[in-house]
Formats: structure tokens, C-alpha cells, sequence
């Protein structure tokens, strides 16, 4: 299949796409609004319009590529305060992350969809000079038009499983083309670049940096929010600390069918849990916000006792559960935490962010489906830091064994901490190729309209 294929049929599912969001919006009301900026519509101010052929497009599909990407914008702002920033996101979560964390600091609106229509229209309004992608979400119009409208294109912090890339290999014809216009990939490990190189990417396309998430970005926030939750799971009351285990990030089981959703597999892990350390404390975080009623509903119709976030309830002695339905806590959850779980394993959906607890000291606990952090899934797990667990018996028997061993607790903890200590350094590598091509793009711009 080429671009020409390609185009056809997104014109034909448009409509599908169309009554997907409607669906969306049924459980996640964001999802209604501002459906003009998915079609390349945008309203910009009188500012934002003059600075049309300046503008840095970073693109981060979901919360997980914004926070990733937070810490090069704040560097590149810091450092470049005269440089206009537009950062898309493809979610509503993604979305609300990115307003929290830049506020009017950044200008931030939905990415088009990848139609020639609504990018071409999104272009034109912004007309950026240089487009970094985060991680992997390569689009072939979004990539193909900014190349043709002059801009340049780099990919950050990217990752490329084996899984993915066989997909790739099964539409050669229209991935191929696409990842040749990229002018820089910077990957995060040499597997990762090896995949590349085997979907035809040129060696002088690619540089390696390691991951920017090894960057860790405490929010000024943090240490008022942790105190906050802390009093509210060891307040009045209630004798001494009790233990907390996190479960970060949990999905839904992803397809259709008998499938088991990953919060039924921790709830019954919890539960075994519970017959060894009766006070223990479960921090209960879905993915997802439509998610959280049903959730919590699960929660209560096991006989568990749930305090939700948003109510801000104190949680008590016969309380079992904390279901975090809030946004951008994550990182106090995990401050108040002393074992984690990361969801997304136990379901076929390849994990989520293991970086942050360990970053925190906090030994962590992931299931077998780890593809999208395989390479450091595999390196915490090595450093001591980490442990894979096949299934909810499992977990259970880990989260007891750690909890009731004060030395293995502490020892994985630290392991972690020195790991992320030691990698760090991918931000300056990162930011520094974004600078090369702004730097690059602008000689030749100017040298194309004989000016010195």
C-alpha cells in the first residue's frame, strides 16, 4: 500500500473515525469538543499568526509522550525564551497534561488528522520550521507535507519493538518512503536503531541518545501534594504508617471476548494480599478517566471499602482502597507509596512509565507484556530494581515477600534510584539535535533568499 492507497481509504473510514469520537464522548465528554482542531482548523492570535515559519511543532500523542517531552520544552524555553513552541496531543489527556504542566507558556492545540486536507490547513497556519515527533507516532501525511512545506523532521526519544516493527515491514511500501524523509531519528537504544536500519533508515539518519524519560521533572507541586496525600492515608485516627501498594496506570483488556481487565487480576492479588497484611493500603490509578466509575464499582462490589481521590475524604483504618481519579498526581501517589505495580503488563497493552517509581525508590513489579519499555524493563530488572511477575498469584506473593523483607524492599529501592542516576544525560543529547536542525534550517532559509 502507498500514500495514494493510503489516502483513499482514511477518506473512506473518515466517517468511522468520526462516529469513534462520538462513542468516546459517551463515556469521556472531552472527546466532544473541539473536533475543528482535529480537521487543521485553529484559531491563532495576532502574536501567534506573526510568528508563522518560526514555530517548533512538537507532537506527543498521549500523556506519556508529554511528559516526556515536558522536560526539552522546558530547556529549549529556558534557554531560547524567543522561540514559539506549538505541542499537539491526540487525547484529551494529553491535552489536559500539557495546559497543567505549560499553561500559556506553550501553544497548544489537537494534531490534525492525518488527512492531505486537515494538514495541509494546519501548515499553513503555523508553517513550523522544524517538527519533532516523540517516541514512535509517525503519520505518513504529517511527515510527507511538513517535509514539502520546507520544515525539517526529527523523531526523539524513539523506540521501535520487534512487534512494531514487523509492522512496518508488511506496508514497506508506505513506510519506507515516510521514514527516508525523516532527517533524524534519535533512539533510545541500539536495538532500537538496529529495527530502523532493517526498515531501510540510513546510518546518518540515526543517533542514539538513550531515553529523555531517564530525565525525571519534579514539578515545583510535588512535596505540597505528597504532604497532602500523606495526611490523608496516615491521618487522625490511625496508628502509625500503614503499608501502600500502588497499582499505576491499569487498562482495560484490550479486544474484544473473554479477556479479564487488568483491575479484576490486581484486585485479586490485592485480596490474597490482604489474608497476610490486613492494614495494607491499595493506591488504585486507571489509565483512563472514563474508567474510573466502573472501577470503583468493581472495587465495592468485591466488599472492598474506596475512598476516592476526588472526594477528598480521609481514608480511614477500614478503608482498603485509594482510587486515584485525579490528573497530574501520579508522581504523589508514587511519593507515598512503598511498592509499585505498573499497569498495562498484565493485559497485552506493553506496560507503562517504569521510570518514575523507580526514579522515586520504589521497587516495581510489572506482568509479562512489557513491549513498550522492554529495554528497561530488562535493564531495571538486571540492576536489581525491578521484577516480572507472570500473573496475579504471583504479584500477590511479590508484593508480601518485599513488603515483609525491610532489606530487599530498601535494596530494590536504591537499585533503582542509581540505575536512573546513572542514564541520565539523554535531554542534553536531545535538545542538542533540536537545535542542530532549527540552527541548520535557518542558515539554508536565509542563504535560499541571498541574505547574509
Amino acid at each position: 500500500m502507498n500514500r495514494t492507497t493510503y489516502n483513499i481509504l482514511f477518506t473512506l473510514v473518515l466517517p468511522l473515525i468520526i462516529l469513534r469520537l462520538l462513542w468516546r464522548a459517551v463515556r469521556a465528554p472531552a472527546y466532544a469538543r473541539r473536533w475543528a482542531e482535529r480537521f487543521g482548523f485553529v484559531t491563532l492570535t495576532p502574536e501567534q499568526s506573526a510568528c508563522a515559519g518560526q514555530w517548533l511543532w512538537v507532537h506527543a500523542v498521549s500523556v506519556g509522550e508529554s511528559i516526556a517531552a515536558a522536560p526539552m520544552i522546558r530547556k529549549l524555553r529556558a534557554e531560547h525564551p524567543e522561540l514559539p513552541i506549538v505541542v499537539t496531543t491526540m487525547t484529551p489527556t494529553g491535552s489536559e497534561r500539557v495546559v497543567d504542566m505549560f499553561g500559556d507558556d506553550v501553544c497548544h492545540v489537537y494534531a490534525p488528522y492525518d488527512h492531505p486536507f486537515a494538514v495541509q490547513r494546519f501548515l499553513k497556519a503555523f508553517r513550523p520550521q522544524l517538527l519533532v515527533i516523540m517516541e514512535t507516532e509517525l503519520w505518513p501525511n504529517i511527515i510527507h507535507y511538513s517535509k514539502a512545506s520546507g520544515a525539517r523532521v526529527i523523531v526523539a526519544n524513539a523506540r521501535l519493538s520487534e512487534k512494531s516493527a514487523r509492522g512496518y515491514e508488511k506496508f514497506a511500501k508506505l513506510g519506507k518512503p515516510m521514514l527516508q524523509q525523516i532527517d533524524c531519528i534519535a533512539v533510545q537504544g541500539p536495538n532500537d536503531a538496529e529495527r530502523f536500519r532493517r526498515l531501510g533508515v540510513q546510518d546518518q539518519q540515526l543517533r542514539i541518545t538513550g531515553s529523555i524519560k531517564f530525565e525525571m521533572d519534579l514539578p515545583d507541586s510535588l512535596e505540597q501534594k505528597t504532604r497532602e496525600l500523606r495526611a490523608l492515608i496516615h491521618g487522625e485516627g490511625l496508628q502509625g504508617e500503614r503499608p501502600v501498594w500502588i497499582a499505576a496506570s491499569t487498562r482495560a483488556a484490550p479486544g474484544v471476548g473473554k479477556s479479564v481487565d487488568e483491575e479484576v487480576k490486581v484486585l485479586a492479588a490485592f485480596q490474597r494480599c490482604l489474608q497476610e497484611i490486613p492494614d495494607l493500603l491499595l493506591i488504585l490509578v486507571p489509565r483512563h478517566p472514563e474508567r474510573f466509575r466502573s472501577v470503583a464499582t468493581l472495587c465495592t462490589d468485591l466488599g472492598l471499602n474506596v475512598v476516592k481521590r476526588s472526594e477528598q475524604r480521609a481514608v480511614t483504618a477500614d478503608t482498603n482502597v485509594l482510587l486515584g481519579d485525579s490528573m497530574g498526581e501520579m508522581l504523589a501517589y508514587f511519593s507515598v507509596s512503598d511498592v509499585a505495580f505498573i499497569g498495562g503488563s498484565l493485559v497485552d497493552t506493553g506496560c507503562h512509565n517504569v521510570i518514575e517509581p523507580a526514579a522515586l525508590g520504589l521497587p516495581v513489579f510489572v506482568g509479562p507484556s512489557q513491549f513498550n519499555f522492554q529495554a528497561i524493563c530488562e535493564q531495571l530488572q538486571e540492576a536489581g530494581a525491578l521484577r516480572t511477575v507472570a500473573n496475579e498469584d504471583e504479584l500477590a506473593a511479590a508484593v508480601i515477600g518485599t513488603l515483609r523483607d525491610e532489606v530487599l524492599c530498601r535494596g530494590m529501592g536504591e537499585a533503582g534510584q542509581q540505575f536512573i542516576a546513572a542514564n541520565r544525560g539523554a535531554l542534553q543529547r536531545t535538545c542538542n539535535i533540536v537545535l542542530e536542525n532549527l540552527c541548520s534550517f535557518t542558515v539554508t532559509d536565509k542563504n535560499d533568499r541571498g541574505e547574509k
